[in-house]
């Protein structure tokens, strides 16, 4: 599936309507997006612009011509519109829109970065650690030389103690 780049005009409107920081702009699939709390709250995807809000103003922004947000087909993305096409280059009444979905996702609780739940998940009780620290200090197996040529059909080569393998 080809996805085209969002036009030059498009990011230029996005651009306008992004509020300043604590707001963090970070790219999604290669598109401009913009997040609060560690959510998406908006964002571009080929020639929309998308906004994440709560029902009543999802169903109040469908009036006005917004269909849910579908990156592919039959598969909506829950809680987000595209906006408009007339709306989007119209800051002045676009931009309350931008304020709603802000404030929405400023409602909901943080969302945690995968490091840090990756880190949390790594966490291991202190048994579990000296086991594995002992496991990883631990001595190979000696190696000794075998000194017939044809014992047991190997040849004269290294092998492991008492495993009979050839190396």
């Amino acid at each position: 599936m080809d996805w085209e780049k969002s036009s030059p005009r498009l990011i230029a409107a996005f651009d306008a309507l992004v509020p300043p920081p604590p707001v963090e702009r970070r790219k999604m699939f290669g598109y401009p997006c913009a997040f609060a709390n560690g959510q998406l709250f908006m964002g571009l995807w080929q020639e929309e612009l998308m906004l994440r809000l709560p029902e009543a103003e999802r169903s109040a922004l469908q009036r006005l011509g917004a269909k849910p947000f579908e990156p592919m087909p039959g598969r909506p993305m829950r809680e987000y519109v595209s906006v408009p096409a007339g709306l989007i280059y119209d800051a002045v009444r676009c931009k309350p829109w931008v304020d709603k979905s802000l404030s929405y996702v400023r409602s909901l609780p943080p969302k945690t970065t995968n490091r840090k739940k990756a880190a949390n998940t790594r966490v291991k009780p202190a048994a579990a650690k000296a086991a594995t620290k002992a496991a990883a200090s631990a001595k190979p197996a000696k190696l000794k030389r075998v000194k017939h040529a044809k014992l047991a059909g190997k040849s004269a080569k290294t092998v492991a103690r008492g495993a009979g393998n050839s190396k």
